[in-house]
């Protein structure tokens, strides 16, 4: 870090005072930890970071080096680092001795419990594919996954398996069933309790290792199911090496945020951090859960986002980061109660899923004094390829932020083909080691979307000059009102810098004449009161008038979003059918 340090000693202090390609050629030089190399995935040459771990079984044993350090905080129950891998290498064994092998495919349907990261490292550690499975499924949702993945083994809570054991008949391929947290014995399947014990018992297994499996990097190692509104979900096949991308690309971004003001970065330290997203998502499990593993961070888990409860948490925990999507960092800013607990612990409130208001950085950043942090990625790419924190956010609080070095980002034509400039917008298009294999048995799906390396995501956007990333809408959510182009992020970001206004989202109605029209949806904060013509003239007042929205709906609640927390935008155009 010697050359670093002359470096940053040298500038003056202004910021930014490198820019991100300075920054790059710093962190990413040879011998530095984000050192970078060229591998051929799947016969594409693609730059890699050099220094991630090889495997999840490698990432399983760098935990159980954390030792004593907490694990995962969930009610009563706390799991060292220890503890955790005990219970991991005892269940891995378990699952061999079920004739699991490489390339199987175990699902795990739980809500965040510690259970749920033991079961999954248990399985990826010994070449088993894992299929995370949305908790908020319905039994048919849930059949449908298991049976698309033909998965062998299901680990699942009490209340999941209420849900799927009508259907076990429908899954010949389901040979085992194992349950935790059921509170009598169950005909037909295993008790997790009576296999590993209590997660306060962990610390008592024996002090064994994983099973020595051969697993490489481009190793299949998880199924998760994108978070599709309408039909069939698809299965995104991804790798080893594409869930532990995440792991730098993470520490990437903070480095690069203290360059940024003309610091040294400072030495990674562990963190404790509040875990509302859950783990069946890529962007817990993938961006938060490898990170906090590698780390020996502290996962503090909640049964259901309550704001008070949270504050009480972040308060007792000492609770260094929280986020997830905007929605939920505008309920703690806003709660009533906020004054009544000692929130000084926070660090960063970050988000993705979900377009953010310009308001909410510059909020978060003067009313918590910590740092606002966004990104962008989906299940395609295993979660991170942009990021954003710091003082870059605040400054461009609209964009999602640049690509981490390891990823590249192209603006596409229509035709698919065409490159289009800096400034111009068009679909993105994503290459790096993050992005997945495909699709799980949908080859005309995968030949679709992934070409080349590279994963069509669907999303319209634009890169400026220096290639911050801006995502305007996705391509099918476009309104086009009388040929003119409306995209909803621009119009929902006016909406929430009005002061009443703490969810919005615009939708297109049908028109006779003009194609679409439209319309919005908004919660208003507590107390606060704003009438359809109010909204629509602030609207105007900042936007061509073509784009302010013909009606407002006003929601009493929070708008329905799904589990990576998308607002459903479907479900709310039956609001307007009156």
């Amino acid at each position: 870090m010697g050359e670093l340090q002359k470096s940053v000693d040298a500038v003056q202090n202004s910021w930014p005072a490198y820019s991100l390609a300075q920054i790059e050629s710093m962190l990413c030089a040879a011998g530095a930890p984000f050192e970078m190399e060229e591998v051929v995935i799947r016969g594409v040459p693609t730059r890699t970071w050099k220094n991630v771990p090889p495997t999840l079984a490698a990432l399983a044993r760098i935990a159980g080096s954390h030792g004593a350090r907490t694990f995962t905080v969930h009610e009563d129950e706390r799991v060292s680092y220890d503890a955790f891998f005990r219970a991991t290498a005892t269940l891995a064994q378990i699952l061999v001795a079920r004739g699991i092998g490489k390339g199987d495919r175990v699902a795990i349907a739980m809500r965040n419990l510690p259970e749920w990261p033991v079961a999954f490292f248990a399985a990826a550690a010994i070449g088993a594919i894992v299929v995370p499975l949305n908790a908020w499924w319905t039994g048919p949702e849930l059949e449908y996954a298991l049976g698309d993945s033909g998965t062998r083994l299901l680990l699942c809570d009490a209340e999941r398996h209420a849900r799927i054991a009508p259907h076990l008949a429908a899954l010949p391929d389901l040979g085992h069933v194992i349950v935790s947290r059921s509170a009598q014995p169950i005909e037909g399947v295993e008790l997790l309790e009576s296999l590993l014990g209590l997660p306060n018992d962990w610390s008592s297994l024996p002090d064994s290792d994983l099973p020595e499996i051969a697993i490489d990097p481009d190793d299949f190692a998880t199924i998760f199911y994108t978070s599709g509104t309408t039909g069939h979900p698809k299965g995104a096949l991804g790798t080893h090496r594409n869930i532990l991308t995440n792991i730098l690309s993470s520490a990437y971004s903070t480095a690069r945020a203290a360059l940024r003001r003309g610091e040294l970065p400072a030495p990674s330290s562990p963190k404790t951090m509040l875990l509302v997203i859950p783990l069946f998502h890529v962007t817990a499990c993938n961006a938060a859960l490898m990170g906090a593993v590698f780390g020996g961070s502290t996962l503090v888990f909640m049964r259901k986002w309550d704001t008070v409860q949270a504050f009480e948490l972040i308060q007792r925990e000492r609770v260094n980061a929280t986020g997830g999507v905007p929605t939920i960092a505008w309920q703690l800013l806003e709660h009533p109660e906020r004054g009544n607990y000692d929130l000084s612990s926070l660090e960063t409130i970050s988000y993705g899923g979900a377009p953010s208001a310009p308001e909410l950085v510059r909020r978060i950043h003067a009313e918590f004094g910590c740092m606002p942090g966004n990104g962008w990625g989906m299940t395609e790419t295993s979660a991170t390829v942009t990021s954003h924190v710091a003082e870059d956010y605040q400054h461009r609080p609209e964009s999602c932020g640049p690509a981490v070095p390891v990823a590249e980002l192209k603006v596409t034509a229509e035709d698919g083909v065409t490159a289009l400039p800096a400034g111009a917008v068009g679909e993105i298009w994503v290459k790096g080691p993050q992005v997945v294999a495909g699709y799980w048995n949908k080859p005309e799906a995968s030949a679709a979307t992934f070409v080349d390396g590279w994963v069509r995501t669907g999303d319209l956007g634009r890169l400026d000059e220096e290639g911050f990333c801006y995502i305007v809408d996705r391509a099918k959510d476009i309104i086009i009102r009388g040929g003119e182009n409306i995209y909803s992020s621009e119009v929902e970001n006016v909406l929430y810098d009005h002061p009443a206004v703490t969810d919005a989202a615009l939708i297109g109605l049908p028109h006779r004449t003009l194609g679409e029209e439209p319309a919005a949806v908004v919660h208003l904060a507590p107390g606060m009161s704003a009438s359809e013509a109010e909204l629509q003239d602030w609207v105007r007042a900042r936007l061509a008038a073509f784009k302010a929205p013909v009606r407002v709906h006003f929601c009493a609640g929070t708008l329905p979003r799904n589990a990576s927390g998308k607002i459903l935008k479907k479900e709310l155009k039956a609001l307007f059918d009156h």
